[in-house]
């Protein structure tokens, strides 16, 4: 169940982000309220997400992953330029999101 409750925080905070696009500087009513709402949201669910995921992966997972589809969004959404420098650097961020999902917990001492 953690793990569902860090996929809403994911998809939450990327509401709130996307908001902030469509707010245009909070010069739009709708938009700049659905910042505070879709975060407020996000990190009560990442707040549950963390009490059975270590919190640097869970942070990581969050942040990586939300910066991925972020960008994404922005590429195909809001036209952004979609340059090899900046699809390298979210390869990156992935990549290191993995390898923290990934490593190895150290043993016992």
């Amino acid at each position: 169940m953690s793990w569902l409750w860090l996929v809403l925080a994911i998809l939450l905070e990327v509401c709130g982000t996307t908001s902030m696009k469509l707010s245009q500087g909070f010069t739009r009513l709708g938009p700049s309220l659905a910042i505070y709402a879709f975060y407020a949201a996000s990190i009560v669910a990442l707040t549950f997400a963390v009490r059975r995921i270590d919190l640097a992966v869970a942070y990581a997972v969050w942040s990586g992953l939300g910066t991925g589809l972020i960008a994404t969004i922005g590429f195909l959404w809001f036209g952004e330029p979609a340059t090899g420098g900046r699809l390298a650097g979210i390869a990156l961020v992935i990549a290191g999101v993995l390898l923290l999902r990934l490593a190895p917990l150290p043993g016992p001492s």
